[in-house]
């Protein structure tokens, strides 16, 4: 048997899309970027704090942090903006193709992700793939880059033959997994330096039957 797991958000959502989009509109396009940087480093800390908190309020309690911080005004019927926009945030356009492709190839596909089933629901609903797993942090009361997501899914699924993880942030994803031994395929997005270093870095989820076929 072969296993991908896979993150959702930034590797399969346009996670940064997502958040940025709400964040211009709110705020305005001038101070998005730099809102976006603080806002990565708020949310693991919110993560951290409650780690069976909903990924609802995660989002809710990092906007309502990130305007305190940066002294902006968000409005009382703001307050839910990330958390309402989520389920609209679009796959990359490569996505449906790549998963069908390591489909084909026999690799079973499962998703860990950072985030509540409502919400995965309306994702994969958007992506258009069968997914044979899915974990959710709200469901197992842990966040990644904590391990309980892997282990959750060895619970689930038993012997899983060959497993390689597929992720897109170092510190959510790859870290984690070359910290449980398992081999890595990291979509670098964003034009990153690695640390640690992956089995395979992808520029996008284009090639990723070949890649995964290359470290069965």
């Amino acid at each position: 048997m072969r296993w991908a797991t896979l993150d959702c958000y930034g590797t399969l959502i346009d996670w940064n899309g997502g958040i940025g989009q709400e964040l211009e509109r709110l705020f305005g396009t001038d101070r998005a970027g730099g809102l976006l940087r603080a806002y990565h480093e708020l949310e693991p800390q919110v993560q951290r704090e409650e780690p069976t908190r909903s990924y609802r309020d995660v989002l809710t309690v990092t906007l309502a942090r990130l305007a305190e911080q940066e002294g902006l005004d968000l409005h009382a019927e703001h307050e839910d903006a990330l958390a309402a926009s989520l389920p609209a945030w679009q796959p990359f356009p490569e996505v449906h193709a790549a998963l069908e492709d390591a489909r084909d190839r026999g690799w079973k596909l499962a998703i860990l992700s950072n985030t509540d089933r409502d919400y995965i629901d309306a994702s994969l609903h958007l992506i258009g793939v069968a997914f044979d797993r899915v974990i959710v942090a709200s469901e197992i009361g842990s966040y990644k880059p904590a391990h309980r997501h892997w282990e959750v899914f060895r619970e689930q699924a038993g012997d899983t033959g060959t497993h390689v993880h597929v992720g897109a942030s170092l510190f959510h994803d790859i870290a984690p997994a070359v910290e449980l031994g398992l081999p890595t395929i990291w979509i670098n997005r964003l034009g990153e330096d690695a640390e640690p270093q992956p089995d395979v870095e992808l520029r996008s989820l284009a090639g990723l039957g070949v890649a995964l076929d290359s470290l069965a």
